[in-house]
């Protein structure tokens, strides 16, 4: 498996998130979650989507479900990520 920087990954989530919530990517935050931002239960969905079209992964309900803060997905991903 290929080793990714953080940063990317990071930067990668903060585009899908504003992406799909249409708002700058400057309001997310590590501390924003994805409530504060303004996502309802749909926007999540396809939020967790698009992460895993993005990095080739496959996210199951209980782990989207502690998803809740950039931080959190960020995590998430980076430990797991293939693309």
């Amino acid at each position: 498996m290929a080793s990714f920087d953080k940063s990317d990954t990071r930067s990668k989530v903060i585009d899908v998130i504003a992406h799909e919530l249409k708002i700058d990517k400057g309001m997310v935050t590590d501390v924003a979650t994805l409530d504060s931002l303004g996502a309802d239960s749909l926007d999540i969905v396809q939020i967790i989507m698009h992460i895993e079209e993005q990095f080739g992964m496959e996210i199951n309900d209980e782990d989207a479900e502690h998803m809740r803060s950039l931080h959190d997905i960020v995590e998430y991903v980076h430990t797991r990520r293939s693309k």
